[in-house]
């Protein structure tokens, strides 16, 4: 009999271990060890069962049950803190959970790395970011945990399949992976998937711990892993707190990973390329990065008119030239982001993306603060996991004059994806709302953040001029408002306010003319 899993194949006949092509060496009572447990592997094989059958009954000691168990882990693959293909139930005994074929006849040349049958046909990957969560292995005694596991993985999908940037593998496919020894990359052929998310529960000591990783099924690269631990007092809490954990990392870091793959493909780029290749000009450091992002998501919509991310996307563009004050005609850049952001909710009504930045646009520039609210309130409801739409919530509720709600969605917005090169303008945000909270201290210290990220934002400039005037810091608040005339020679007050005229917090503007900045 040959027993076929992973890339080994356990020969009983020849006694012979084999890793694809290669013999692996291993003493004959771990060869037997190994041969007991995947000949009885349907069920758990007390340790005295085991002994029986390896030792003949003779009397042994934990310490060299053990020290064989642990030897055939190593001629697997696997170990004990894994456990990932020999699992130890305590006070149980010990099973082989990896999946098995079995194969006879004088063939027996074939090796596990060899197929005993045509494989599937690799099906294509998606033009979007493709990804399954497969179960998480629970690798506690506790039958309790499973259940914890499996719903906390549901939950996962169901986040991660709010994001309409991605193709996710619905749980019914998923689950049928459970309980076996699987090949990342073989998952990545059979349902045609680029990225694998995995993981593991532990109980101990009362605590639950969590581990998770990303995977590029193509490659078979590690992109991402972490770990989550809480109180078992509090389950449904930690299950979506590791939800929200898991989710608010690998989702930047997946469209991070597109956005460099599109850039490293050829020049007969798809509507989706095109689109991500935008969002690689969209530094804030590069002047003229939002200019040439536009031109390449037009391009987008001209292949495919009813792409609702490029039509997001070139509102972006829109606004973005408005607040950075990089346009000659900025009441037609308006006009032109809202038009294509109600394209984007006639593509999809439920996109969280165009809502949050219609959102924030209805009530920062038109004024309608309730409509505004409205909206950004409904696109952090569909989608809590997209940190943009909690910025946009935050700037929406600081112009309505809410500054403690409008700190709250920054903060959220932040955590969602703290390496965001566009945070200044949160961290500006949380500036003006400290400052009409009278927390000067703290709208220093998130001005001075933005001003970190990016020099561009006048904003940031006059956050920090405003709040250090408040402080009595007026030679620092001097120095910050010289280097800002350096940077915008053309700088007026009176100007900038007018086009600025739905910020109602006197106590910013008297910080700013108290500088002495011209009117």
């Amino acid at each position: 009999m040959r027993y076929l899993f992973d890339d080994y194949t356990l020969d009983t006949e020849r006694r012979e271990l084999h890793r694809g092509a290669e013999t692996v060496s291993v003493t004959p009572q771990v060869f037997d060890l190994l041969a007991y447990l995947i000949h009885n592997r349907e069920r758990v094989v007390s340790k005295e069962g085991l002994i029986d059958a390896i030792w003949d009954r003779r009397i042994v000691s934990d310490a060299a049950v053990t020290t064989r168990l642990n030897a055939a882990r190593s001629a697997v693959g696997d170990s004990g803190e894994q456990q990932r293909l020999i699992k130890t139930l305590p006070r149980k005994g010990f099973r082989f959970i990896g999946m098995v074929r079995e194969a006879r006849g004088s063939e027996s040349a074939q090796f596990a790395g060899e197929p005993l049958e045509s494989p599937k046909p690799a099906l294509t990957l998606p033009d979007k970011p493709s990804i399954v969560v497969l179960p998480f292995a629970n690798l506690s005694s506790d039958p309790e945990q499973e259940y914890f596991a499996d719903g906390m993985v549901d939950d996962i999908i169901a986040a991660l399949s709010r994001f309409k940037f991605m193709f996710v593998i619905a749980r019914n496919t998923s689950f049928t992976y459970k309980g076996r020894a699987v090949d990342i990359k073989q998952i990545g052929r059979e349902l045609g998937v680029r990225y694998v998310l995995e993981g593991s529960v532990r109980k101990a000591a009362g605590k639950l711990r969590i581990s998770g990783q990303l995977i590029d099924a193509t490659s078979g690269t590690h992109l991402w892993a972490d770990r989550f631990e809480g109180d078992l007092a509090d389950v449904f809490a930690l299950q979506d707190k590791v939800t929200e954990g898991v989710v608010s990392a690998i989702s930047p870091k997946i469209f991070q990973m597109e956005v460099d793959l599109a850039a490293r493909r050829p020049n007969d780029l798809s509507a989706y390329d095109l689109c991500l290749r935008a969002v690689s000009h969209l530094d804030p450091g590069n002047r003229g990065g939002p200019a040439e992002a536009l031109r390449l998501v037009s391009r987008a919509l001209e292949i495919d008119p009813r792409y609702g991310f490029a039509a997001t996307l070139a509102a972006a563009c829109h606004f973005i030239n408005v607040g950075l004050e990089r346009t000659v005609d900025p009441k037609y850049e308006i006009s032109e982001g809202f038009r294509l952001l109600r394209l984007a909710l006639r593509i999809d009504r439920n996109s969280a993306e165009a809502l949050g930045r219609l959102g924030n646009a209805t009530a920062a520039i038109c004024g309608d603060f309730d409509a505004g609210k409205e909206l950004v309130d409904r696109a952090v409801v569909l989608n809590p996991n997209v940190s943009g739409a909690w910025g946009d919530r935050g700037w929406t509720y600081l112009v309505a004059g809410e500054s403690e709600e409008a700190i709250r969605s920054f903060e959220r917005g932040i955590r969602l994806s703290p390496l965001d090169p566009w945070h200044f303008g949160n961290f500006t945000g949380m500036s003006l709302a400290f400052i009409d909270l009278g927390r000067f201290e703290d709208a220093v210290a998130m001005a001075k953040k933005a001003l970190s990220q990016s020099r561009s934002f006048p904003t940031s400039h006059c956050c920090l001029v405003s709040a250090l005037v408040h402080l009595g810091r007026e030679t620092e608040a001097l120095d910050v408002a010289i280097g800002l005339l350096k940077r915008r020679p053309g700088f007026c007050m009176s100007k900038w306010i007018a086009g600025r005229n739905y910020w109602r917090t006197p106590v910013f503007f008297d910080g700013l003319r108290k500088a002495g900045l011209p009117g």
